[in-house]
């Protein structure tokens, strides 16, 4: 179990290692990246807020885990609710953005990973789209 952890960590290290190089891609203290889509002109939310948002969360090779577009409903949720990542991301953009995230393991689900779709040491991969401060 541990080798295949250290064997996602290392995939998602390399990835990162990468995705920086890119002129479109901004990395944040902690590794997380991020590169904006749609740049909003709404509020910025604090870490204190509840927000609604649409998202798409896929795993590096492309596998989707979740998508509330398809779904047609945006999740609600204290910003203090979600993974370490999305508290870091989410403050800086404002309502009406639309960005790419990607999430290095120790800011998403670590080690356990989350269910059946997302292993330990996943680095992931958000489409989030900030539709609104609650």
């Amino acid at each position: 179990m541990a080798n295949k952890t250290d064997a996602e960590k290392e995939t998602g290290r390399k990835f990162l290692e990468e995705n920086r190089k890119r002129a479109t891609v901004t990395e944040l203290e902690g590794g997380l990246q991020y590169e904006i889509i749609t740049t909003g002109t709404g509020r910025q939310p604090r870490i204190s807020d509840k927000v609604k948002a649409h998202y798409k969360g896929a795993l590096l090779n492309g596998k989707e885990f979740d998508n509330s577009f398809k779904r047609g409903q945006p999740f609600t949720a204290p910003l203090t609710a979600l993974i370490k990542g999305w508290q870091i991301a989410i403050p800086l953009m404002q309502e009406g953005s639309k960005w790419r995230l990607w999430i290095p393991s120790e800011l998403a689900y670590g080690d356990r990973g989350a269910g059946a779709d997302i292993p330990g040491g996943a680095t992931l991969m958000f489409e989030v789209e900030l539709l609104e401060i609650l």
